[in-house]
């Protein structure tokens, strides 16, 4: 028998660790997807604040607005990344009742997130850096 494998069948069930171990997986994303979301609704809300900001002093605000949308994109993200979360787990968790192998590879979700949040990072401290 393989030992790589985890084999599903009323003889050798899946090890209660494998899956704990998704479980644990669902719930790292579902936080991360909360984690945008709250994000994004504070950024959004912090525009608000900018324009009151500029409307009680008379201090110019530069493009309030901005972080109003990229807020929304924050959240739609989060929203996005939970969605993704739970369609994987119902995936992984089938995979393993039919006692297939899980890939040993990140998912096509995880690396584009990662490099679009890492780019919004970039350009979030260039425009702190260009802006008074």
């Amino acid at each position: 028998m393989d030992r790589d494998r985890a084999i599903a069948s009323a003889d050798h069930p899946v090890d209660p660790r494998v899956i704990f171990a998704v479980e644990r997986t669902l719930l790292a994303w579902v936080r991360t997807g909360l984690a945008l979301m709250g994000f994004g609704f504070v950024v959004a809300r912090f525009g608000l604040f900018l324009r009151e900001l500029s409307a009680t002093t008379a201090t110019t605000v530069p493009s309030a607005g901005f972080s109003r949308w990229f807020g929304i994109v924050l959240i739609a993200l989060g929203v996005g990344t939970t969605l993704v979360a739970l369609l994987q787990h119902i995936v992984t968790l089938r995979r393993l009742a039919r006692g297939e192998p899980i890939p040993a590879r990140p998912t096509w979700y995880a690396v584009a997130l990662t490099v679009l949040l890492a780019g919004t990072g970039v350009l979030m401290t260039a425009y702190l850096v260009t802006v008074e």
